[in-house]
């Protein structure tokens, strides 16, 4: 189950900041697709049924299946 973080201030932020950049991480300096919201590093995280937590800018939380 994929859910925004319970912190309605870090979401505000986080997607203030993807407003900014047009849609990338706002926590990264590059701008490629791997970069692009929902980035490429949570995406593979998602797959993995062993894996519980945050994508790297906190927007999205990740219980476990």
């Amino acid at each position: 189950m994929i859910r925004l973080n319970e912190n309605k201030e870090i979401v505000e932020a986080v997607r203030e900041g993807l407003r900014r950049s047009g849609g990338y991480c706002p926590c990264r300096r590059e701008k490629t697709e791997d970069t692009k919201c929902i980035c490429t590093e949570f995406r593979k995280q998602m797959e993995d049924p062993d894996f519980e937590g945050y994508c790297h800018c906190y927007l999205y939380y990740k219980a476990r299946d």
